[in-house]
């Protein structure tokens, strides 16, 4: 989930969104963040509405174990070299690049294999619809 800004609607929808996309099994007991009152503020009111385990703990550190932020700032690096992007467009289709490269580099896309010999060049033409 790309959004321009940082609030409690986009924190609901990228919460929201990675919530449903889980199974019963993935459910994590504990969520780590920084410390922006969005993302507690977005939690409570998924709790709320039954999208979200009412037991799931929310831990607010600004970087202890908090895989998101460590992952953000090699993106924050890669990106800094272009200058900026012009619009959301440009923005989302170049991270989505730099995401997808880095996670073949990683080793963590053989999931999406799905038993082919040429695994990684069938996730790149699913990806990026060639």
């Amino acid at each position: 989930y790309l959004s321009s800004r940082r609030n409690t609607k986009s924190a609901y929808c990228f919460l929201g969104k990675i919530l449903n996309n889980v199974k019963k099994w993935q459910i994590p007991q504990v969520i780590n963040t920084d410390k922006a009152p969005t993302y507690g503020r977005a939690l409570s009111r998924l709790k709320r509405e039954g999208k979200c385990p009412v037991d799931i703990e929310h831990r607010q550190i600004k970087y202890k174990n908090n895989v998101i932020e460590c992952d953000h700032g090699k993106l924050k690096r890669i990106i800094r070299a272009t200058l900026g992007f012009k619009s959301m467009k440009t923005a989302y289709a170049t991270i989505k690049g730099i995401e997808v490269m880095r996670a073949l580099r990683k080793g963590q896309a053989s999931s999406f294999y799905y038993g082919q010999p040429q695994g990684e060049v069938c996730l790149i033409n699913r990806v990026f619809g060639l």
